[in-house]
């Protein structure tokens, strides 16, 4: 018997109808021995695709008049057709079947951030490099079992927190996209170059765009161009930095923010303090639900001192917002006026705590009654590892977790499509299902099988075994 034949409905699902067992290959006839005045044909099939399992079994009660006749003619009979309930896998069942599998590599400094992200999603498979370096110190490299990944998705979490480690990193984002993977992935959650993105002054080095442009070159695999996934880059115009080789996806941080400020005992003191234009600019439709206050620098004399441009802290929870903090100098500045001003309690929040030479130090836990020179909290994210190992466990340091989503480009394009698909899996599908018995030539018996639904419809020819009575 040739291979089952397929069809396609309506969204284009390619479907398999195959007999089950025992009726492959030979399908049961009706019994003519039966005393009753009707004969039962019973039949059970089963489609297979890669949405999930169906069941059909159809039976059809029928007249001894209406029963097939064999003869040497081409003649045939019908069964008429009939409604057959069909119903669907499991929502646990159709995870599974659709889940694709991401191969996710990290570098040392990501190797935490990676297992947790792992440990939280079933589709992510962690696999590891083999980072060494040559006696003279460059790097000796090795991806172990490269021809593993072929067809799969892969992924690399970076951590570019110093010019060394970008060119151990970038040998091998280079690499994994000539493995023949079907797309590649390059999670960046902190982009270091962001701060250097104009010139001043002629002679001045735009090391943003060297940056951009050095991932810009990432060869192309299978599925197209890189995916790049970074957060709150610190100048929006950045974007324009990258090539048509790449495609930069920029999402952020503060939604960790929200939801940690909902959880507070002061949830509803609370207001929100941006250093300057820039950081009210980038940040203010986010968090336009909470009061704001937007300060600014203004020079007086020789020194630029922070000023209140607008908004009152007055006996308010003042959280200060901004992208990311090096040596601190402009938060520390920026609670100094909140606090004159009458904030009762002073916390800071930036997605990348980079915190050269341990300038973290210099920020002090408040207790209660000291916002003048201490911090209720001071939230991060954990993009930047190496502070994110300092500072845990150090008041009033709270690393938070950022969410990476890291799945295939088409399970990106379709999460809508699939999370219609996952809700209706349980739903009983009605099926019209329809039989019929031809007699051809030389007595060879076939079974039409026609299956309707969702608009379209096939038939089906099986061959048969078997007397009809």
């Amino acid at each position: 018997m040739e291979a089952p034949p397929s069809f396609f409905l309506s969204q284009n699902r390619s479907l398999t109808l195959k007999p089950s067992s025992p009726l492959h290959p030979h399908f049961l006839l009706p019994n003519s021995n039966n005393n009753n005045n009707k004969n039962r044909f019973s039949s059970t099939c089963e489609i297979k695709s890669n949405l999930r399992n169906w069941s059909i079994e159809h039976v059809r009660e029928m007249n001894k008049d209406s029963s097939i006749h064999g003869n040497n003619n081409s003649s045939s009979s019908s069964f008429s057709s009939s409604l057959v309930s069909v119903s669907a896998a499991t929502s646990s069942e159709f995870r599974t079947k659709n889940a694709k599998k991401v191969v996710l590599f990290f570098c040392d400094e990501t190797k935490s951030l990676a297992q947790k992200i792992a440990s939280e999603s079933d589709t992510i498979e962690l696999r590891t490099i083999s980072w060494g370096k040559f006696p003279d110190g460059f790097p000796n490299i090795f991806i172990p079992n490269a021809q593993s990944i072929r067809g799969q998705h892969v992924a690399f979490l970076a951590s570019f927190s110093s010019p060394a480690v970008i060119f151990e990193q970038i040998p091998v984002i280079y690499q994994l996209p000539k493995l023949f993977i079907s797309s590649f992935t390059l999670v960046l959650p902190f982009f270091p170059t962001g701060t250097s993105e104009r010139m001043e002054d002629e002679g001045d080095i735009a090391t943003a765009f060297t940056l951009a442009r050095l991932l810009s070159n990432i060869p192309i695999s299978r599925g197209g161009p890189t995916s790049l996934v970074t957060f709150d880059i610190h100048a929006l115009q950045e974007r324009f930095y990258f090539g048509d080789n790449i495609l930069p996806c920029f999402e952020s941080g503060i939604p960790l923010l929200k939801r940690r400020l909902q959880d507070l005992p002061d949830s509803d003191n609370i207001s929100i303090a941006f250093p300057d234009d820039g950081a009210w600019k980038r940040f203010h439709k986010q968090l336009q639900h909470f009061p704001t206050i937007v300060c600014a620098k203004v020079r007086e004399g020789d020194q630029r001192i922070v000023r209140i441009k607008e908004g009152d802290p007055s006996a308010r929870h003042v959280v200060i917002v901004d992208d990311l903090v090096q040596s601190g100098g402009t938060l520390v500045e920026c609670q100094k006026v909140l606090a004159a001003h009458g904030a009762e309690k002073i916390s800071a929040y930036v997605t990348h705590g980079i915190f050269p030479n341990k300038s973290w130090a210099r920020f002090e836990h408040d207790n209660g009654g000291h916002p003048e020179s201490a911090f209720t909290y001071f939230w991060i994210t954990d993009s930047c590892p190496l502070t994110v190992k300092e500072v845990t466990n150090k008041p009033p340091f709270e690393p938070e977790k950022i969410e990476v989503m890291i799945e295939d480009p088409q399970s990106q394009l379709s999460s809508a499509k699939n999370q219609k698909k996952i809700d209706a899996v349980t739903r009983i599908i009605q099926v019209k299902f329809e039989m019929e018995m031809v007699y051809g030539y030389e007595g060879k018996k076939h079974l039409h099988v026609r299956i309707s639904g969702n608009k379209v419809s096939k038939t089906m020819t099986f061959p048969c075994a078997g007397k009809a009575s």
